[in-house]
């Protein structure tokens, strides 16, 4: 996102931060009823268009939504989404992005609450890495049939692979691409919900590739090299992979950085540098 829609979603997540820190919200209820809305407003191109027409009053389209959404979801969720249609959005497209990522961010705000918000992570990087190294696990979860039962089997799929192994945030996270991936690869879609995770956390999530693993040493002075880089705690997400031929790659975002192993890791700081 850009420009103006950028600002909206930035309010909306303090939006959404305000709200979870009221004891009576459930945050959990919550994520579940933006994830519906999000739904709706993919699936309705006018409706969202009307949303976020830059010639409509804002006070206008809050109260188009207020007529929409109550008695379908709770008050909380129709406030939000209220206060975001009276922002101003560079693409109608990015108001549904946003809304899908507050539904996201809610859910992680429960792991956070609870104390899980370390393993989610975690156990979203693991199944990300498991469905990049299996073909088959990825097309049986990505198949081109939408239909109801098709998506019923993918979801019944995730949930035998990370039932009683997994928290339950990380399952509706998972659950939640796979039965609307909006477009998205599950690959970019597990890679975005690392990133919220992280982000989250106040930190960035830099994806390590080497052609053997670290050392406990080599990660700490790679994450604090990156650490004084970006101005903030870097995740590394570490994988191994004999075909980079002793090298290392790290990326963050859309920054890609490599070196090699027997390279000192000072000098790898200063290419990042420059």
């Amino acid at each position: 996102m850009m420009g103006a829609s950028r600002e909206a979603l930035d309010a909306a997540r303090e939006r959404l931060d305000t709200l979870a820190d009221s004891t009576g919200v459930d945050v959990a209820a919550l994520a579940g009823e933006l994830a519906a809305v999000t739904v709706l407003l993919d699936r309705e191109v006018s409706l969202r268009r009307v949303l976020t027409d830059p010639a409509q009053a804002g006070e206008a389209k809050a109260e188009l939504v207020g007529r929409l959404l109550s008695g379908q979801v709770g008050g909380e969720a129709v406030d939000l989404v209220s206060g975001m249609v009276r922002s101003r959005w560079s693409a109608s497209r990015d108001l549904v992005d946003a809304v899908e990522e507050l539904a996201d961010i809610a859910d992680l705000i429960v792991a956070e609450r609870d104390g899980s918000l370390d393993s989610v992570e975690d156990e979203l990087f693991r199944f990300s890495r498991i469905v990049a190294t299996s073909p088959e696990l990825r097309a049986a979860l990505s198949g081109k049939d939408r239909g109801e039962r098709a998506v019923a089997a993918q979801t019944e799929l995730v949930r035998r692979l990370l039932g009683g192994r997994a928290r339950e945030a990380t399952l509706r996270l998972v659950v939640r691409l796979v039965e609307y991936p909006r477009g998205r690869s599950l690959d970019s879609g597990l890679d975005a919900l690392s990133v919220l995770a992280a982000a989250r956390r106040d930190r960035s999530v830099a994806q390590v590739t080497s052609a053997v693993p670290l050392s406990d040493a080599q990660r700490d002075r790679l994450g604090a090299a990156l650490g004084r880089i970006y101005g903030r705690k870097v995740q590394l997400n570490l994988d191994v992979d004999p075909s980079v031929l002793g090298g290392i790659s790290v990326r963050i975002g859309d920054d890609v950085i490599h070196g090699t192993i027997s390279d000192r890791l000072d000098e790898v700081t200063r290419r990042m540098a420059g």
